[in-house]
């Protein structure tokens, strides 16, 4: 079973276009309401394929119960901690050739007393857990390490921790031991302090993360795959698309699939990015089950060509 938590989660409208022109009425051609976070979307991508997930997370206003239903209609067991802010929405443009344009709220400031709380409930929780996922953002009101805070809690007790943060909390989760770090590629150039041109670039920024006190490092590339570095050395993979519809929740699919194969070696990154690859097949933040799984089309390298040149642009993840 696997706990995850979501600090800032999300309603999720994701509207289909024709084309996105600036000051003109756009007409739609599909919509969706999903749950949103990258924790919540974890649990969703496991349950949709078997894995037993429990989602913690704060909800606040009208907008939180219904997040708190959609989540049950998915069949999410949910752990919600009342918050006295309204959980925020957020809208995601998707064009036919897979750009992607997002507009994210930023989400109610968290009193401590109701951090304090989620914390107690993750660890009530975590004691049968074989991992806890800490995801997004740190909302407004909370300190930079947050979630290094819980991670130190976790791994005190003896618990696996992956986190999928950015920014300073990036920083804070590898310099708290997590044992398993999923930044995408701008995260992780921003937490490294350097562009990443190269596949080399995103190694060597993965090897600082776990110079700073993290097990395993998964990056995220988009377009180019992904990057697995760990105690065992360094692999890559990739998984095409033939046709991109949205990109939301792509990371998130790739580190549930990671973690449900058991997160280690080359075996596990192919599933992953198999999850990942199928994710952005989906319109909205859908998670991809059993049936949207295509694994042939992973392609695993176990000695990368760390001087190959990352794409200038694609589908984040």
């Amino acid at each position: 079973m696997i706990v995850t938590v979501t600090l800032n989660p999300s309603l999720d409208r994701a509207v289909e276009v024709e084309a996105l022109t600036r000051g003109e009425v756009i007409r739609a051609t599909a919509a969706h309401l999903d749950p949103g976070g990258k924790g919540v979307n974890v649990s969703r991508a496991l349950l949709a394929n078997g894995v037993p997930s429990v989602a913690v997370l704060p909800c606040g206003g009208d907008e939180g119960g219904q997040l708190v239903r959609l989540l049950k209609a998915e069949g999410v067991e949910v752990l919600a901690v009342p918050i006295t802010g309204r959980t925020r929405s957020n809208i995601t443009l998707a064009e036919p050739d897979g750009t992607v344009t997002k507009v994210n709220e930023p989400g109610p400031a968290m009193f401590r007393a109701e951090f304090d709380e989620i914390t107690d409930r993750v660890l009530t929780r975590a004691g049968s857990a074989d991992w806890v996922v800490l995801c997004g953002s740190v909302p407004p009101g909370l300190p930079d390490d947050a979630y290094a805070q819980l991670c130190r809690r976790l791994r005190a007790a003896g618990i696996r921790v992956a986190v999928d943060t950015s920014g300073p909390a990036l920083r804070e989760a590898a310099l708290a031991g997590a044992t398993l770090l999923k930044p995408n590629r701008d995260e992780l150039a921003e937490v490294v302090g350097v562009p990443l041109t190269a596949l080399g670039d995103v190694v060597d920024a993965c090897q600082q993360l776990r110079s700073w006190g993290a097990g395993t490092v998964v990056a995220s590339l988009g377009a180019d795959g992904a990057v697995l570095v760990d105690a065992d050395g360094v692999v890559t993979g990739t998984c095409p698309v033939a046709r991109p519809r949205s990109t939301v929740g792509a990371g998130d699919a790739l580190l549930a699939g990671f973690l449900a194969a058991g997160a280690r070696g080359a075996a596990a990154l192919a599933e992953g990015l198999a999850w990942g690859a199928a994710a952005v097949s989906l319109p909205g933040s859908r998670m991809p089950g059993p049936a949207d799984l295509i694994r042939h089309h992973v392609a695993i390298h176990p000695r990368p060509d760390q001087l190959r040149p990352l794409l200038r642009s694609g589908p984040p993840s």
